[in-house]
């Protein structure tokens, strides 16, 4: 009767060594939330500091409002690198060619703003096709081609624009951006907020965003499974430039008026928050959520360092160090992981 006994034990021994040490999970865990943590710390830094101004609702509304611009053209430079294209350059001179068009149309020429809108996410949506046709159709390099239309599209603009910046536009979009609030907060965060949890959606609960997820990752072995690369990476590019059409409308109705610069000083504090996201929730993969929390953390930062007096260049300095940052650490945790391996 007593016979099983060992055969349990060895069992047992098994099952308690296919669960995951401490240390493993652990591990696991750090690199998985280490900017919540740095988050959280900054937070408490600056909270400490200088609770009467950090600490408020004010600040709070500041740091999510003010960062929803950025945040909708974060979505947008996410999706062409979701599918292995990581540099669209021209996406930053899209959201300033939409709102230039917005600018141009309806002050100068009195075209209705919702009109001028749908016109301005239309020219953005055309410098997609155009990086479609040159990126996937003909396999150029993502980074010269959209380089080249980034330049190309900010020289349209300075045309367009008579090299001036144009405004006042209409107090209608205005109002249903920047002006109106909801929960303290302006109306364009929940238009981005909006924005993030269909991108989300798609990328993480639908066939086509597996589908971009496995192109991202080889797009070898997508064309072996039977997926359309470049049909997706064609929608990627397109879908990406709409969005930052619509990043541009939400620049005009923010600032009221338009330069002609607008969207090219966006563009790294883009690419350094999809980056910087890839650390976390998903490491080592591009995800709208890791790119939400990198979007608000350094927004905390750089609000931190103004109320601490410092000066504006400073907020270059903290991106940039933030872009090195999310490049060094995914190649640190790599490197440990093969090492770990072949000492096992």
């Amino acid at each position: 009767m007593s016979a099983p006994a060992p055969v349990d034990e060895a069992r047992q021994e098994d099952h308690r060594a296919e669960r995951p040490a401490p240390s493993a999970l652990l591990r696991v865990g750090l690199q998985r939330y280490a900017i919540v943590i740095v988050f959280a710390a900054l937070i408490a830094g600056f909270g400490i500091d200088m609770p009467s101004l950090f600490l408020t609702v004010g600040n709070l509304s500041n740091i999510l409002g003010s960062q929803a611009v950025l945040f909708i053209l974060v979505m947008a430079v996410l999706l062409p690198t979701v599918v292995g294209d990581f540099v669209d350059l021209s996406l930053g001179s899209s959201l300033g060619l939409s709102a230039m068009t917005l600018a141009v149309l309806n002050v100068q020429h009195g075209t209705p703003v919702l009109v001028a809108c749908l016109a301005g996410i239309g020219a953005a949506v055309v410098v997609g096709l155009v990086n479609v046709f040159f990126v996937v159709y003909f396999d150029n390099d993502p980074f010269i081609v959209t380089l080249g239309t980034m330049t190309i599209v900010q020289g349209v603009i300075y045309i367009v624009s008579g090299n001036n910046s144009v405004g006042i536009v209409s107090t209608n979009l205005s109002n249903w951006i920047f002006t109106n609030e909801f929960l303290s907060m302006p109306l364009e965060f929940y238009y981005g907020l909006a924005i993030f949890l269909v991108v989300w959606y798609v990328l993480s609960f639908t066939p086509t965003g597996q589908k971009a997820l496995v192109i991202g990752q080889s797009r070898e072995v997508a064309r072996l499974s039977g997926v359309r690369v470049n049909r997706q990476r064609a929608w990627a590019y397109i879908i990406g430039a709409a969005i930052a059409g619509v990043a541009g409308i939400a620049y005009a109705g923010t600032n009221g008026t338009v330069d002609p610069g607008a969207g090219s000083a966006l563009i790294l504090p883009a690419y350094a928050a999809v980056f910087l996201g890839a650390t976390a929730i998903k490491p080592g993969r591009i995800n709208p959520l890791g790119a939400l929390i990198a979007v608000y953390f350094l927004a905390t930062g750089t609000v931190g360092l103004e109320l601490l007096g410092a000066q504006s260049y400073y907020q270059q300095i903290f991106y940039g160090a933030a872009l090195v940052a999310s490049v060094t650490i995914p190649k640190v945790n790599r490197d440990r992981f093969f090492k770990r391996r072949r000492a096992a």
